[in-house]
């Protein structure tokens, strides 16, 4: 996500594609002056069974805003869940989240994405220039699950810029000591690199940790239960 220009011979930017994204940009920035407290990746692999605990409680809230129970939150559901959590965007900003989280592009929003999507509204909630919200979203224990995985990201994004890079991702991972972290962080990138552009942005970063928590897997594995 996000072209690239040539600054300088040695040196590449990255320039957001969409509004959203650049509010993405802009607001990790602002994150990341703060600092991370995680110090390695294995620091990250070992909150996934946390992680996907507090994921699965997303699933009661998604079921709430699932009106007609078919499986899929659709915009104008959407729309009344953001009202319930008092989460105050524009109908453009609901919009652009629901299309930039509605990752196969079927109109409807499911729940692996309506977690990303929640972990973008966490980011983004404290951004003037994204939302007016004057509440928090209503549920204390998903956002130190959302502010845990905004830290991982930080600490993955070693020169600050709201991007991930190959070479990032190298120097993470060699960190830990691993024998074959050149591999390992060669797979975990091209999880992550949904356009194969060779940069990850904080959303395509959201959506490979759901399949690394094991949230998809266990998602079809519920889907072929129920229709057996």
């Amino acid at each position: 996500m996000g072209g690239r220009i040539g600054k300088h011979d040695s040196e590449v930017v990255w320039i957001p594609e969409t509004k959203l994204e650049a509010k993405m940009v802009e607001a990790l920035q602002r994150r990341e002056a703060k600092g991370t407290t995680i110090k390695s990746f294995n620091g990250i692999i070992l909150k996934f069974p946390k992680i996907d605990d507090s994921f699965r409680k997303c699933k009661a809230i998604f079921k709430q805003f699932d009106e007609d129970s078919n499986g899929t939150i659709d915009q104008q559901e959407l729309r009344k869940c953001f009202h319930k959590l008092e989460i105050s965007f524009t109908e453009e900003e609901i919009d652009d989240l629901f299309e930039a989280c509605d990752i196969n592009e079927d109109r409807v929003m499911e729940f692996n994405e309506f977690i990303v999507l929640l972990c973008l509204c966490y980011l983004l909630k404290d951004d003037p220039a994204s939302l007016q919200a004057n509440s928090r979203m209503g549920y204390p224990n998903l956002e130190a699950t959302f502010e845990t995985l905004v830290d991982a990201f930080v600490f993955l994004d070693k020169n600050k810029d709201g991007y991930v890079s190959k070479s990032e991702m190298f120097e993470a991972i060699d960190e830990s000591g691993e024998r074959s972290s050149g591999r390992i962080a060669m797979k975990r990138f091209e999880e992550m690199d949904w356009d194969k552009n060779g940069m990850v942005n904080f959303k395509e970063f959201l959506f490979a940790f759901t399949g690394w928590v094991g949230i998809d897997d266990n998602e079809n594995d519920e889907e072929g239960e129920e229709g057996t």
